[in-house]
């Protein structure tokens, strides 16, 4: 059984990791992924008691972090606040202000006597260092050696043995500093991301029967019931426009730029801007399946799937601190042996333990998968986990269906042609009854021609789909077959033109066995295709039309939108068989579609993309939903995939730079203990700050 549960003051990644390490290690838990991010912790168990488990959880958590708190998971109102943080950071801050205090006593006044000098120095350090020294006893009770708190201890109490008391103080009181601003930064960039995605309304304005708008909790109003919303307020819930006409602006939700006119009639998304006038709307979706919960759903699952690099720097600071601790006990001990100098060797040999550290390393790099997903949802693309971010940065080539997603998929009838023996009323008459019952692009144009000309659509009897090659039916008596030519020569029709050279798509229509004539049909490229493709051209991808359309008119289209290889009348499982050539040959393939069809290649694809307009099983098997249905989000969420990994990369190196560079500087007596917190704690800060730029980056 799958559970989210929520461990409440988890803000030490290290910690964090060492917790979701061991919940994965009980006997009763098949997976367990924790985010940084939003605090929550999947975790599937075969314990079938959730108050069990949570006790369970919040046993392991005691014993590595304390103030933890393990609760079920339930999403809070919009701008609800949690005050258990401000109550323990202004204990600590209340602790950090007397230490810093005595510290500047110390510092400038003179003619303190020198026990009482000492017995300051030790009252304070026991006050800024209580906590750290007691978690530091309890983890090592059990089990738990390198952490940041036996690090500490250690460093801080070998600076009292070797006589560096006011040393041993003040680098207990730069840590704390450092530990209060790194918690405050987390939770302030965990707010900045949940505030960026989190579009769900405070509160309703709901129309009674009277008329009267009244606020009430989104969470109350029911589908059915009417709802208001002003000039410059956000659309709360999905629902369809009742009263009113005015400008809908949907980049929070698509990335759209241009707002959209609206009126009585227009359904509308929730999370989108009212701009210009007073609307009533019918509400079609509670709060639960609005889309602005189907976002902010889609961004947590996202953050509990950790990508590659996630895994490996995790990996990384399990042996990353035991191999520094060994080097801080061979310095301390190799050179005081040639030198005789232990004080100075033991005290480079401190710095190297504070540096020992990982947390800024196992930080850094959710935080900033977890902004690049943020971010990507505010321009209305939706990645489905780190892993699909750090797979697009990997793709070579871009694999397109035609029809919806580099063309705008309205389809009009272009001409239509008869055989000797039909007429043209005829052969659009008998397509178009069985047309009518498909929800195919090219199938409604057809009907909406014959509804333009006003023709009556006949019945059908006996209608047979075939996936990818046409329908078959009766109308009227007459055996009637619409289609491409590969179920003309299914049905061994024979007269029809052996190869046609206008552009569009060919709907070729068979009566009673005989070829009656053929429908030409076409639709557009999207306004922003051209220069997309031209944008993923320069980064070097490869780009790739695969289509079900004859070679004519997907070619004509290609070159129209200066995409470089077209591979044209496939069948929905030939597409897959295409999608793994192009593995071969050039390697990480994404493919972008948004049909029924276009699910398996979605799924096959290294990254699938689905456009948000598309058919919810293709939306399923993507791994990037672009909810505006445009090429150009596809370059976007190249630009923001490489911008998020470049981050999470630049983490890596300053933190591990930083802390080699402050190890080497040490050994050449250029660095103290001071110096080492700042490349513990500080660098935290840095990567935090560093990751959440990816949300305000233009």
């Amino acid at each position: 059984m799958e559970r989210i549960l929520l461990l409440k003051n988890l803000t030490c990644a290290n910690c964090a990791a060492k917790i979701e390490d061991r919940i994965k290690g009980l006997e009763t838990v098949s997976a367990a992924s924790f985010s940084i991010g939003t605090q929550q912790l999947r975790i599937t168990s075969t314990v079938p008691d959730t108050t069990a488990l949570v006790s369970e959880i919040q046993g392991i958590c005691d014993s590595i972090e304390d103030g933890v708190e393990v609760q079920v998971y339930e999403r809070k109102a919009k701008g609800a606040h949690n005050h258990d943080h401000d109550h323990a950071h202004g204990g600590g801050l209340v602790a950090i202000i007397i230490g810093a205090l005595v510290m500047l006593v110390e510092a400038f006044a003179e003619g303190i006597p020198k026990p009482i000098e000492l017995g300051m120095l030790l009252a304070t350090y026991l006050l800024l260092g209580w906590g750290v020294l007691w978690n530091a006893i309890k983890n090592i009770s059990s089990g738990q050696v390198f952490d940041e708190n036996f690090l500490m201890s250690v460093a801080t109490l070998g600076a009292l043995i070797i006589g560096e008391t006011p040393e041993a103080v003040g680098v207990m009181l730069f840590y704390r500093i450092g530990t209060y601003f790194e918690e405050r930064a987390t939770e302030r960039s965990r707010s900045a991301i949940m505030d960026a995605i989190d579009m769900r309304p405070e509160q309703v304005r709901l129309v009674d029967a009277q008329g009267r708008a009244g606020l009430v909790n989104p969470e109350e109003v029911r589908i059915g019931q009417t709802i208001e919303v002003l000039a410059g307020e956000r659309i709360p819930l999905d629902g369809t426009i009742i009263e009113g006409t005015t400008r809908i602006d949907t980049a929070p939700v698509t990335g759209e730029p241009v707002p959209a006119q609206a009126g009585p009639g227009t359904e509308i998304l929730s999370g989108c801007i009212n701009q210009s006038g007073r609307i009533l709307m019918r509400v079609d979706k509670e709060l639960k399946d609005s889309m602005v919960t189907r976002i902010l759903d889609a961004v947590e699952n996202a953050a509990a799937t950790k990508p590659k690099l996630d895994r490996f720097i995790t990996r990384f600071a399990r042996v990353y601190t035991p191999i520094v601790v060994v080097l801080a006990v061979l310095v301390a001990v190799v050179p005081s042996l040639i030198t005789g100098n232990w004080s100075y060797w033991i005290y480079t040999a401190l710095t190297f333990l504070v540096i020992s550290c990982p947390c800024a390393l196992v930080l850094s790099v959710p935080l900033a998968f977890f902004s690049g997903i943020g971010r990507a949802s505010r321009v209305g693309i939706l990645f489905k986990g780190g892993l699909s971010m750090e797979a697009l940065t990997n793709v070579k080539a871009v694999a397109m269906d035609k029809t919806g997603t580099i063309t705008s998929g309205e389809f009009a009838v272009q001409a239509i042609d008869s055989a000797t023996g039909f007429d043209e009323l005829s052969v659009l008459a008998h397509a178009a009854a069985l047309e009518v019952r498909s929800t195919h692009p090219v199938a409604v144009s057809i009907a909406n021609e014959a509804r333009k000309r006003n023709m009556f659509i006949a019945s059908v009897e006996a209608l047979t789909e075939l996936s990818g090659r046409g329908m078959t039916g009766i109308v009227k008596g007459d055996t009637v077959a619409v289609g491409n030519r590969r179920l003309m020569e299914e049905l061994q029709v024979t007269g029809y033109p052996i190869e046609s050279t206008a552009y569009g798509s060919e709907v070729l229509v068979a009566i009673n066995g005989q070829y009656a004539g053929s429908i030409l049909i076409s639709d557009k490229l999207k306004a922003d295709t051209k220069e997309a493709i031209l944008e993923l051209t320069k980064r070097g991808l490869k780009t790739i039309m695969l289509t079900g359309d004859t070679k004519v008119g997907a070619t004509y289209m290609a070159k129209e939108a200066g995409i470089s290889a077209v591979r044209a009348e496939l069948l929905p499982v030939d597409k897959l068989s295409v999608m793994k050539e192009l593995r071969q040959e050039y390697g990480s393939t994404m493919f972008v579609g948004d049909g029924i069809n276009d699910a398996p290649v979605l799924a096959g694809a290294d990254v699938g993309g689905a456009m948000g307009s598309g058919a919810d099983a293709a939306i399923e098997a993507a791994d990037v939903v672009y909810m505006r249905p445009s090429i150009s989000s596809v370059v976007e969420s190249f630009r923001i995939a490489k911008n998020t990994i470049s981050i999470a990369w630049q983490n890596v190196v300053v933190a591990l730079g930083i802390k080699i560079l402050v190890m080497i500087l040490g050994l050449f007596g250029f660095a103290n203990m001071w110096v080492a917190v700042f490349a513990d704690t500080g660098v935290s800060i840095l990567c935090i700050l560093n990751s959440i730029r990816i949300l305000y980056k233009k």
